[in-house]
């Protein structure tokens, strides 16, 4: 599956989201180290790497979730490091968290409601959830513990739409999940950004994120080892910058004197 526009990115302009030099501890642990990122409007922007790298960190403390030791986060130009989650939430950055995190005892509709207590104005409602994730409305009173993993994932996607974010975050969408599955929901993805949003994904799969992404970074132990657009890096640098290897320094910046 190929996302509209895959490969393609702003030259300039004003970034949507854009990180600055965030640092984030867990204790005495430093989960992130100097990383920054600038997502453009229409972007799908994938960020890669094995356990541990602080993908999920980056994108809990983008949402919210966790307060950066320093550096900072601008949304559509404003600083909003020092926002709660639920204001940025009603400014327009909303999360799919890693696991889901559905309210099980609740139906599918009263957790698609919970996502749209901070919504702001926008195309998605409920209404328009069923419209696109046809089996719904028909288990729409069905408790989402009954649910398949992959349909869970699904309402999960759909809670988030509902508040109709600007930026959509995507922690790990094939986490747990049968390929076929994971082929399903990331088909899904066009209509949601035909409908102007912009998403900033964590994945392992890195095959999935290079199909879907115009632009991808990756993270090892805290700090950004590569960055571009897919269609500028090779599977070497890729796979250095994942692993540590040698060469990974080089590979950072595809096309600045690398060696390969």
């Amino acid at each position: 599956m190929t996302v509209p526009g895959n490969g393609e990115r702003p030259e300039s302009g004003t970034p949507l989201l854009e990180v600055r030099d965030l640092v984030v501890h867990h204790g005495q642990l430093r989960a992130l180290d100097a990383v920054s990122l600038r997502v453009f409007p229409g972007e799908v922007y994938a960020i890669i790497g094995a356990n541990g790298a602080g993908k999920s960190t980056l994108l809990r403390t983008i949402a919210g979730l966790h307060h950066p030791t320093t550096g900072s986060i601008l949304f559509d130009g404003k600083d909003v490091t020092g926002l709660r989650p639920e204001r940025r939430a009603t400014q327009g950055i909303v999360m799919v968290p890693e696991g889901r995190r559905l309210f099980e005892s609740l139906s599918v509709e009263e957790n698609l409601k919970v996502g749209a207590t901070y919504a702001r104005q926008g195309p998605w409602t409920i209404e328009r959830v069923y419209e696109m994730f046809g089996w719904m409305r028909e288990r729409r009173n069905q408790p989402t513990a009954q649910l398949s993993g992959g349909e869970q994932q699904t309402v999960a996607i759909g809670r988030a739409l509902v508040a109709n974010p600007r930026v959509l975050l995507l922690d790990e969408l094939s986490l747990g999940l049968a390929p076929v599955v994971v082929q399903r929901i990331y088909g899904m993805l066009p209509q949601i950004l035909a409908t102007g949003l912009t998403v900033l994904l964590v994945e392992q799969d890195v095959s999935q994120a290079l199909r879907v992404a115009s632009h991808i970074q990756c993270l090892l132990e805290g700090q950004t080892t590569l960055e571009g657009r897919p269609a500028d890096v090779t599977a070497d640098q890729v796979e250095a910058a994942y692993f540590g290897l040698a060469g990974a320094a080089a590979a950072r910046r595809p096309g600045e004197g690398s060696e390969g």
